[in-house]
C-alpha cells in the first residue's frame, strides 16, 4: 500500500503548527501587550529570554513600563543582564521611574549597580526625596538614651533625632545607618562633656545640635544629615560626687592600712626592746652571781685587803690585782 504524496506535506504542516503552537501561544497575550505598548519586543526575542532561562514576563512587564513613564534609553539587553546577575529588576524598574519623576540625575545602570550591591534602591530613591528621621539611639537599641558627663561630674541623659536625606552618589561604598548612628552618639557624649556645668546643657540643648552640625557626621556615609533635634535630656546622678565619695573611702582605708602597719611595726619593736632588756638584765644576774663567788674565794685564801696576787688556781676573772 503506497503512501500518497499529500500525506507528508500534511505531516509537516502539523509538526510546525503543533510547534508553534507549544513555543509561539504561551507568549501570544505578552507579545500582543508588547506591541500595544510599542515596546517592540518580538516572539523571537521571548524565545530567546526563554532559552537564556530569563523569564519574559519579568522583561516585558517592566519595558512596558519604562516606556509608558518616557524611559526610551534602558536596553532590553541590559535588563536581561541585570536579572542574569541576580538583581531585582522589578526594584530597579521602580527606582528608575521615581527618580526620573523626580527629576534626579540618575540612570538605570546607576540604580541597578546599587541593586546589585545589596542596597534598597526603592527606599534609597523614596528617602533622597523625602527625608527619613533616625532615632539616637536607635529603637533597636535596649538603652533609650545617651549618657554623658558634664565637667561638674552631673551625668545628663539625651536622645536626638536626626533627619537624613540619603546620597545617591554614595550610595554604593558609603557607610550606613549603623556607623551614622555610632557617630551622633559619640557627638552627644563629647557635646555634654565640654559644658562647664549641666545647668548649661539643660538651658541649652542646642549646643549638641550645633555641636554634631559643625562636625561633619555624615562625611563617608551615603546619608546626608539635614537637620538634628534633641528630642529628650535628663539630669541622672552626680557621678563625680560619687566618684570622689568613693576616692575618699579608698583614701581611708589605705590611710588605715598605714596605720595599722605602723602599729604592727611599732608592738615588733616594742618586744624586739622587751627581749634585749631580758637579755640585758640576765647578763646583770649572771655577773651579780660571780661577786659572792670572788668574795668567798678571797675569803678562804685570806686575801682580802693584800696586794699580792691571786693563787693560781683562781680563773682570771676572779683574781684581784691592785695597781702598783
Amino acid at each position: 500500500m503506497s503512501i500518497s504524496w499529500w500525506i507528508i506535506p500534511l505531516l509537516v504542516v502539523l509538526a510546525g503548527g503543533g510547534l508553534f503552537v507549544i513555543l509561539v501561544l504561551p507568549f501570544a497575550g505578552l507579545w500582543i501587550r508588547a506591541k500595544a505598548s510599542g515596546t517592540g519586543i518580538g516572539i523571537i526575542n521571548m524565545l530567546m529570554m526563554r532559552l537564556r532561562r530569563v523569564k519574559p514576563h519579568t522583561v516585558v512587564e517592566n519595558a512596558i513600563n519604562l516606556q509608558k513613564a518616557g524611559l526610551l534609553d534602558v536596553e532590553l539587553d541590559e535588563m536581561e543582564a541585570h536579572v542574569l546577575a541576580g538583581g531585582c529588576l522589578n526594584a530597579v524598574t521602580e527606582a528608575v521611574i521615581s527618580a526620573a519623576k523626580a527629576g534626579l540625575e540618575t540612570d538605570f545602570r546607576k540604580l541597578a549597580a546599587m541593586d546589585l550591591a545589596g542596597r534598597d534602591v526603592v527606599d534609597a530613591v523614596e528617602h533622597h526625596v523625602d527625608p527619613k528621621v533616625f532615632l539616637c539611639p536607635s529603637g533597636e537599641s535596649q538603652k533609650t538614651t545617651i549618657d554623658g558627663v558634664a565637667q561638674d561630674g552631673v551625668r545628663v541623659a539625651a536622645r536626638a533625632r536626626i533627619t537624613v536625606r540619603t546620597r545617591l552618589d554614595r550610595l554604593v561604598g558609603g557607610a550606613g545607618k549603623e556607623t551614622l548612628l555610632a557617630r551622633v552618639g559619640e557627638g552627644i557624649v563629647a557635646a555634654i562633656g565640654r559644658a562647664e556645668t549641666h545647668q548649661r546643657i539643660i538651658e541649652n540643648a542646642d549646643m549638641i545640635s550645633e555641636y554634631l552640625l559643625e562636625h561633619s557626621l555624615d562625611s563617608g556615609t551615603c546619608f546626608e544629615i539635614v537637620s538634628v533635634d534633641v528630642d529628650d535630656i535628663d539630669v541622672k546622678d552626680n557621678v563625680g560626687a560619687e566618684l570622689r565619695s568613693a576616692q575618699a573611702q579608698t583614701d581611708k582605708r589605705v590611710a588605715q592600712a598605714k596605720a595599722e602597719m605602723r602599729r604592727a611595726a611599732a608592738i615588733a619593736r616594742r618586744q624586739e626592746m622587751t627581749a634585749r632588756t631580758t637579755g640585758m638584765r640576765s647578763r646583770v644576774m649572771g655577773a651579780e652571781s660571780v661577786i659572792p663567788r670572788a668574795t668567798a674565794a678571797a675569803v678562804n685564801e685570806k686575801n682580802i685587803g693584800k696586794r699580792s696576787p691571786l693563787a693560781e688556781n683562781m680563773p682570771d676573772r676572779m683574781r684581784w690585782k691592785l695597781p702598783t
